[in-house]
């Protein structure tokens, strides 16, 4: 693609959605540079400032087709480290509401692997890249405004390794992918900018992760497990992911301060005391390959630049530092590739950067709404969860408790559900007549039993 936006662009943060950004970017860009607090080597890691990425992650069917979409052989490399793709009902083994969802045959397949492998494999890629550099060991200290500060012309930077002074680099574009620490709210009032709203909605997560090793050649070892609470009568939850090189992921958690234990006989007892024994079998019978690490996400946090009237040219944000999902609820990744997609969509459609923001602000706005709605919603099942509450939500929440149990036996309301936790349809599909009358049905035939 011919690159018709400017010479050089600037991408803050080198995790996943600042790879993606830069990925987008280099088709519109002569220079993508990202730049990345932590130092990075070329293994899968997880870094200093990631503390989240040593813990479970569910890479989303629709964030698995936009990565695909602009690194095609990902899934091969994915590959490599010896799993699978397989289809997403057929392997599923996940309880919830008393009982297992049915399995049966999804039709799309994924892959699961951990975040450092699947980051590494997409950093690798986006390195390839003959514009794209990555500056590792390197903190932003502010914004380089022009004048009258209306637009963003470059950063302020200093090694974090070094006792040398700071640099300024300039671009035609800055891109915010810093995750939920970012400072752009700091950064822009510092230059006389409105902060922009935001909506914080508390959930009190907290999970610890272990790896375990993992025989592939036993059977269900290549199920994904997932053991989810009947709430608000239960806290708890704890997943199982198959993923790369023969081993177990293993975390355990839940909301409002049930958090798994870090000692070994704290973390076993609370492995056992959820719901359904499968999560337990498995590190009680495997071989533990790492610590256990533990890792809590107080509240959901979202800044809404769409509202904003007025904001400096040349500067956009993008990924948790826009929006900060519940982690437990795994849409993060997926939510970053979309709004990576949107960015792309509108630099392909625009011909100037004149004016991106407004409609680039929408178009996350967008993106994130459904996944928002969909956390907010599901935290607020406990009576603990603060925050603004969407009216209807109790209801729908208990609409979506008959979905749960009908997923039980119905695989056509199980493929309904897994189209939405995938966020491939919105979760007003649920609604739909046709849905509606099989959870409906579903419901008096259990009270006939």
């Amino acid at each position: 693609m011919s690159r018709t936006h400017g010479n050089s662009a600037l991408v803050i943060g080198g995790s996943l959605a600042g790879l993606l950004t830069a990925r987008i970017l280099s088709d519109h860009f002569a220079q993508v540079t990202i730049l990345e607090r932590d130092p990075v080597q070329d293994v899968p890691e997880s870094r200093k400032g990631q503390a989240h990425t040593r813990h479970l992650h569910g890479l989303l069917a629709q964030g698995q087709h936009i990565m695909e979409q602009y690194f095609p052989d990902l899934g091969v490399g994915l590959q490599s480290g010896g799993n699978p793709f397989v289809d997403m009902g057929q392997s599923m083994r996940w309880f919830c509401y008393g009982g297992y969802r049915a399995r049966f045959e999804f039709g799309m397949k994924g892959i699961v692997t951990s975040r450092p492998f699947l980051e590494w494999h997409i950093r690798r890629r986006v390195m390839a890249l003959p514009n794209v550099t990555l500056r590792d060991s390197c903190v932003v200290e502010g914004l380089l405004a022009g004048e009258n500060n209306s637009r963003i012309v470059g950063l302020r930077l200093a090694q974090a390794d070094k006792g040398s002074g700071t640099q300024d680099l300039f671009a035609d574009l800055v891109v915010d992918a810093g995750g939920r620490g970012s400072r752009s709210p700091k950064w822009l009032e510092e230059l006389g900018y409105s902060k922009a709203e935001e909506s914080t909605v508390t959930c009190g997560a907290g999970y610890a992760t272990r790896i375990y090793q993992r025989d592939a050649a036993q059977p269900g070892s290549q199920d994904w497990i997932l053991i989810t609470p009947e709430a608000p009568r239960e806290y708890r939850s704890g997943g199982a992911l198959p993923i790369e090189q023969g081993r177990w992921m293993v975390s355990l958690g839940g909301w409002h301060g049930h958090h798994a234990p870090t000692d070994e006989e704290g973390f076993m007892a609370f492995a056992k005391s959820l719901p359904a024994p499968d999560v337990y079998n498995i590190i009680a019978n495997a071989t533990p390959l790492s610590g256990i690490f533990s890792y809590k996400f107080p509240f959901s946090l979202r800044c809404h630049y769409e509202k904003l009237e007025d904001f400096p040219e040349g500067y956009l944000v993008l990924g948790d530092a826009v929006c900060s999902f519940n982690p437990l609820y795994g849409q993060g990744m997926t939510s970053a590739a979309m709004q990576a997609a949107a960015l792309d969509k509108l630099l392909q459609e625009r011909p100037s950067l004149l004016g991106l923001r407004k409609p680039y602000f929408r178009q996350v706005a967008k993106v994130v709404a459904n996944p928002w709605r969909t956390a907010v919603g599901e935290d607020f099942r406990f009576p603990e969860t603060r925050g603004e509450k969407a009216p209807g939500t109790d209801l729908i929440n208990a609409y979506i408790d008959q979905v749960h149990r009908a997923t039980h036996q119905d695989s056509a309301i199980g493929a309904a559900f897994l189209k939405v936790m995938n966020m491939i349809a919105p979760p007003a599909s649920l609604m739909s007549p046709p849905v509606m009358w099989r959870v409906i049905r579903n419901m008096a035939r259990r009270r006939l039993a």
